[in-house]
């Protein structure tokens, strides 16, 4: 199934949905009419303020907005105290799930006590406002608690994701000039302990002199190496912190958080986002696109915290909305494939919140997995992280959904904050593959070289045309790269960097990365495209798709697929290739049929489940491997190597 026959197929509201769903049809119009009073009465209906604003926007210092600059606020107790004052204090607010089988659960006063205490844990040991602090944890609650008491001191949270090198954190320590870091002795994946300490120790030794104190969680019990004077046991220094804390009410514009890009080459770029427009619309998106029921959902999004997902719609969003949600420490397959759908059925989660990836992952593994398991309570699905193919969401919808649940397909990064294009369930008519139309209050376009809107059906890039609440702020000490990053293509619109199409309703279509564009005699293929059309065949499970050299072409169609489990065996009797050539032949045209296909049983991801296509075109262009450290498993690249084929000069 391709964009160009998923088009006709079309899923609307279920009119008993509808008629309970939190969006309704006139939001739009609402936003059109006047986009700031639309989300300053968005500002003052889902969050408590200190102080009240009586300014919504100021855009004359472009490209840096100032959203509700004059208020005051707490992001913490806009998260947790207010929930208890209002009465919910029994609510369960976090449902741990370890990969052992450990489980706890908090309520939201027990959260309460917990940040409490962190936050008078770090403000004995000097932490003050404004003051940088560096989390490197595994998916435990203790990192929430963290990134929630740095809140409420007014400190600044960088959240390294726990898979990244003693090199890379090293490298964010000093760009943040962090003061304190918040580790672990180590976490629980694939059936192991992974140390974490040691890398903390490592960034440390030559580097990261702003550290005066490194907070230690015992998660696995694995000895770790002491730093007498420097260490402190996570434990312990709560056990002699009083629980009672009064949050710091901090400017709209206070710094929240930074968070650096993955994948970086060189300094490392930390995205800034501050705190009232941020917090507005993570609370706005989490209850409209989730259609989230405060005290009856049950809402699980599978994202670690060291990513900006984590950050909006694990942290932030849920708790802002007094959610209850599922936090869970492992993978999906461990220690067994049906691991993800276990959760799910115990919990009774009703909103499920994941990757692509995962899905295609799961269709690889089969419909037997999920069908072991009572999926019933899922009502809403949604995907973030990558275009999603039609064929991986009419899936995610069939078999997860029981095909009956509205699926949003969300387009955000880690610079917007906050989900920008989605569909709204219960109001907007679904298309597989499609993210589909901005959300109110949120001006985003397909547009030609010159920046002019394109027609429907043409492509273009994707822009934001006009300021929203929770975009980034800047790149942490480098205005500069700032600006020539997001605001030089072109003069006072935000290029998101991703190109797009509009389908002849006028729907948007992601076509992933600009640079994963190729440009192939002359014509312009999107990797996600074909993609999208290798994974519609019945023998392909994933399929990932790069540009390389060629000396006729310019750049020639490469392709890395796995089959689907039942296909395997019949690979090496079957012309695969052949076969899969002509079938994107059919579907889209000669040019895009690929000049070269590789079968292979893994394709190389890193640890929160994105492909490396990087890594990918290295090999189609014999070139060296580049860095390969933050990839799930560095051995699958040293397969694929290999085992290509190369075609004839």
């Amino acid at each position: 199934m391709t964009e160009s026959s998923a088009q006709d197929l079309r899923f609307p509201p279920d009119p008993e949905f509808a008629a309970r769903a939190n969006a309704t049809p006139e939001l739009a119009a609402w936003a059109e009419a006047d986009r700031p009073a639309f989300w300053a009465e968005q500002a003052r209906h889902l969050l408590t303020w200190s102080t009240d604003f009586t300014e919504t926007l100021d855009w004359s210092g472009a490209p840096v907005a100032r959203w509700f600059a004059d208020g005051t606020l707490n992001a913490c107790y806009n998260a947790v105290d207010r929930h208890v004052d209002a009465g919910h204090g029994e609510r369960a607010a976090l449902l741990f799930e370890g990969e052992p089988g450990d489980r706890r659960t908090y309520t939201y006063a027990q959260v309460l006590g917990e940040v409490s205490r962190a936050a008078n844990a770090l403000t004995a040991l000097g932490v003050r406002t404004g003051d940088r602090v560096a989390i490197y944890l595994p998916m435990i609650p203790e990192a929430v608690f963290a990134m929630l008491a740095c809140a409420r001191i007014g400190a600044v949270h960088s959240v390294v994701f726990g898979g990244f090198s003693a090199e890379a954190l090293r490298s964010r320590i000093e760009d943040a000039e962090a003061v304190a870091v918040i580790t672990a002795d180590g976490g629980n994946r694939r059936g192991s302990t992974a140390a974490l300490k040691p890398a903390v120790d490592e960034a440390l030794e030559d580097g990261g002199a702003s550290v005066r104190h490194v907070l230690v969680v015992r998660r696995t019990g694995q000895d770790v190496a002491w730093t007498d004077g420097r260490d402190v046991w996570w434990h312990e220094a709560l056990e002699a912190a009083e629980e009672s804390h009064v949050p710091v009410p901090v400017g709209a514009e206070h710094p929240l958080f930074i968070l650096y890009t993955s994948g970086t080459t060189g300094k490392p770029k930390g995205i800034l986002h501050t705190t009232g427009g941020y917090l507005t619309q993570t609370a706005f998106t989490h209850l409209n696109v989730f259609d989230l029921k405060a005290g009856t959902d049950v809402y699980w999004c599978t994202a670690d915290v060291g990513w900006v997902t984590g950050h909006s719609y694990v942290v932030y969003g849920p708790m802002l909305n007094g959610a209850t949600q599922v936090i869970y420490e492992g993978t999906p397959d461990t220690p067994h494939k049906g691991r993800w759908w276990e959760v799910v059925e115990r919990y009774g989660v009703t909103i499920l919140y994941t990757a692509p990836t995962a899905i295609r992952t799961c269709m690889k593994w089969g419909e037997q997995v999920p069908a072991e398991h009572d999926l019933g309570s899922l009502r809403v699905l949604g995907s973030v992280g990558e275009p999603i193919n039609p064929e991986a969401w009419t899936w995610y919808r069939r078999v997860i959904g029981g095909d009956r649940t509205p699926v949003v397909d969300t387009w955000w990064q880690t610079e917007t904050g906050a989900i920008m294009i989605s569909p709204l369930p219960g109001v907007t008519t679904a298309k597989p593959g499609s993210a589909q139309t901005p959300l109110p209050g949120i001006a985003a376009e397909v547009v030609d070289e010159e920046a002019h809107p394109v027609e429907d059906g043409q492509s273009g890039y994707l822009v934001v045309t006009e300021p929203w609440p929770s975009m980034l702020r800047g790149i942490w000490g480098d205005h500069q790269r700032f600006v020539d990053t997001y605001w030089s293509r072109f003069p006072e619109i935000y290029f998101a960097g991703d190109g797009a199409k509009k389908d002849d309703d006028g729907d948007i279509w992601l076509l992933g990365r600009v640079d994963d564009v190729m440009n192939v005699s002359g014509h312009r293929l999107s990797t996600a495209e074909i993609e999208s059309s290798l994974v519609a065949h019945p023998m392909v499970a994933e399929a990932a798709v790069v540009g390389a050299s060629d000396v006729t072409t310019g750049q020639a169609v490469v392709a890395f697929v796995i089959l689907r489990a039942e296909h395997a065996q019949d690979a090496e009797g079957t012309d695969v290739a052949a076969t899969l050539r002509a079938h994107v032949t059919r579907q889209i045209g000669p040019i895009a049929k690929p000049r070269t296909i590789l079968v292979v049983s893994e394709l190389p991801k890193t640890r929160s489940g994105k492909i490396m296509r990087r890594l990918l075109r290295d090999v189609a262009e014999d070139r060296q491997i580049g860095d390969v450290t933050t990839l799930a498993d560095s051995s699958v690249m040293e397969l694929i190597a290999s085992g290509l084929e190369r075609p004839r000069a």
